[in-house]
This record gives C-alpha cells, sequence and structure tokens, in this order.
C-alpha cells in the first residue's frame, strides 16, 4: 500500500541526513559579490552565504557556517536550487518555500513546484525547526541586497 505522508517523511529524512552530513557548495568564496551572515539564537545555526553574480544571475553560490542538520541540508540544497537562476527566480524561490514552512494553506502541489526542496514540507510540523531551515533563505536574500546580518529573533 503507498503511503503518500510516509514515503514523503522517509524521504525528507534521508534527503536530510544526505545534505546535513555532505553539504554541497560548502565553502568561502573570496571573490564573492553578495555576502551576509545569518545567526539563530534559539539552537545557535550560524550561516554565512555568498553569491557571485554574472549578467544579473547567481552565477556561484556557497556557504560556510555551523548548524544542525536542518540548517546545512536546507542552505545545501539552497545553493545548488539557485544556481544560474536570476535574482528575481531566487528570490520568488525563497517566497514558495517559505510559504512551504509557514502556510497552513498551503499543499503538495507547492512541494512539488519547488522540486527536491518539497521535502521539507515536514519542517512545518514542528515550527521551532522553521528558523532553522529558511535562515539559509534570509540570509541569501539579505546577500542579494544590504549584506546586514540576519537573525531569527
Amino acid at each position: 500500500m503507498f503511503d503518500e505522508m510516509g514515503d514523503l517523511q522517509d524521504l525528507y529524512q534521508q534527503v536530510i541526513l544526505d545534505h546535513g552530513r555532505n553539504p554541497r557548495n560548502f565553502r568561502i568564496q573570496e571573490t564573492a559579490d553578495g555576502r551576509a551572515d545569518g545567526y539563530n539564537p534559539l539552537c545557535g545555526d550560524q550561516v554565512t552565504v555568498f553569491c557571485k553574480l554574472e549578467d544579473g544571475k547567481l552565477k556561484d553560490v556557497s556557504f560556510k557556517g555551523k548548524g544542525c542538520a536542518i540548517c546545512t541540508a536546507s542552505a545545501s540544497m539552497m545553493t545548488q536550487t539557485v544556481k544560474d537562476k536570476s535574482t528575481d527566480e531566487a528570490e520568488s524561490m525563497f517566497e514558495k518555500f517559505h510559504d512551504l514552512l509557514t502556510k497552513d494553506d498551503t499543499d503538495m502541489d507547492a512541494a512539488t513546484d519547488l522540486g527536491k526542496l518539497g521535502v521539507f514540507a515536514g519542517v512545518r510540523k514542528y515550527p521551532i525547526r522553521v528558523k532553522c531551515a529558511t535562515l539559509p533563505w534570509h540570509t541569501l536574500k539579505a546577500a542579494l541586497s544590504d549584506g546586514e546580518t540576519v537573525s531569527t529573533e
């Protein structure tokens, strides 16, 4: 018997563990055009996001820091997802991702619309973890605009 929520939960756990243990794009960019620091004082997550822009697109995106598995996995998947996207596309993905984690009326179609990022739909069940998952995204948004330090509090 197919159990959609059970399968999604299993996938969520596998993806979080994989990206948490083996984060992609985990490095400092010395020549980044944008950079911002993010901090979640509740659980101690600290992340710095670096981005290199070329012709209005995110040519390279990386991060460095320390955090829980959810924060690290979110940052890792975010860097993969927004690379080669325009800044407007990255902003749109941020909004969709944020809605997926914070709005009750977000359905499975929204998760599918985000591709692999849809596995984070399970975080909504744990409100305390929403800040962990969204911190890298808020930090990316700051790196693309003013570079200010972002805090979840």
